[in-house]
């Protein structure tokens, strides 16, 4: 029963947004919800506790810029400070061609990402254990996103070093968030603020913005 009233809610919030996601993904994203409403029972993952709520506050959140990440084209995303894995799994599960790493220092949190990777089959979908700014890799993101991990000046500062040369962030903030931008070009004058795009999440009365950032020399 529970799942059905998941996958109606998610359906009718998807055509609202104006989402194209087949119905095979739709059910590995109830899935992925059904994980995590079992595992936070136990280890407290994420505040929201209804699950229909997670509907609305993590799946559609999540994917309000699958538009946004579908259409730069790129071929590896790094979720910062990823938690549950939001919004990396639903957009690993949408988009199977993107490479999508998640990282974050809560072991309870990185050992779900990776039962929700197993349980759910995503060749594509892959977990680093630890601090963002002590990750190594021998390749660039194209894009690096986050959903909840810090001020944006922070964000690009932890992770700079792991942006591909013509990549960038892609912060997802809730107001505009004029105050961070202010402080992160004080802080560092070689970034741009391409654009900020308001984001619609059905459901959800409360404002949602996606700040797009990158190198000047892009």
């Amino acid at each position: 029963m529970l799942r059905m009233s998941l996958q109606a809610k998610l359906e009718a919030g998807l055509a609202d947004m104006g989402l194209h996601v087949s119905e095979e993904k739709q059910a590995q994203l109830v899935q992925y919800l059904l994980l995590l409403q079992k595992w936070n029972q136990v280890h407290n993952l994420t505040a929201v506790r209804d699950p229909l709520e997670m509907v609305t506050l993590h799946l559609l959140d999540s994917l309000s810029v699958l538009p946004d990440v579908e259409a730069s084209g790129a071929k590896r995303l790094l979720d910062v400070g990823a938690g549950a894995g939001l919004p990396s799994i639903p957009l690993a599960i949408c988009l199977p061609n993107l490479q999508v790493t998640a990282i974050d220092a809560v072991m309870k949190k990185t050992s779900f990402m990776r039962q929700a990777k197993g349980e759910l089959d995503l060749p594509n979908f892959h977990v680093e254990s630890g601090r963002v700014e002590a990750l190594k890799k021998e390749f660039g993101f194209d894009l690096i996103i986050s959903r909840a991990f810090s001020e944006m000046a922070l964000f690009v500062r932890l992770t700079k070093h792991l942006l591909s040369p013509n990549g960038q962030w892609l912060a997802m903030k809730g107001i505009a968030p004029q105050l961070e931008i202010e402080s992160l070009l004080l802080e560092d004058a070689s970034v741009q603020v391409k654009k900020i795009i308001p984001l619609t999440v059905s459901g959800l009365q409360a404002e949602r913005h996606l700040v797009y950032l990158s190198p000047l020399s892009n």
